[in-house]
């Protein structure tokens, strides 16, 4: 015997979607993790990712891997900046703010410098000088 259509079916699969839709927005994080003083961290590129949610750089520090996050994927191209505007092994000067946490080597970069070339992908915030 086959069962009348229930709404209560489509329920499970509604919310898988729209958790599988809304999951970029959970994992934007703004700025709440990072520390309001900005910091300068210089290193190695040994990784490029330009995806969602953010465009990420791992970052050789005197040893220590380094998450530097910059803006999404599109702000950070309007910048100028794309994965192949730059190789692991390149030298990088990231501005930003830090992770709140100390003990996280993260950071959430307004300004990259590769190569002395300039990529602002959050020029409002870039500190003045």
């Amino acid at each position: 015997m086959r069962m009348p259509f229930s709404p209560r079916r489509l329920l499970g699969p509604s919310i898988a979607l729209g958790l599988a839709i809304a999951h970029p927005a959970f994992a934007h994080h703004g700025w709440s993790w990072t520390a309001d003083e900005t910091s300068e961290l210089e290193g190695t590129i040994t990784k490029i990712y330009v995806g969602n949610p953010h465009a990420t750089l791992d970052v050789d520090v005197n040893g220590e891997s380094w998450r530097v996050e910059l803006a999404p994927p599109s702000q950070t191209m309007r910048a100028g900046f794309s994965e192949d505007t730059a190789k692991p092994g390149a030298h990088v000067t990231a501005i930003g703010n830090r992770s709140l946490d100390q003990n996280e080597r993260r950071m959430k970069a307004v300004r990259i410098i590769i190569d002395g070339k300039t990529y602002d992908v959050y020029p409002n915030r870039v500190p003045s000088n």
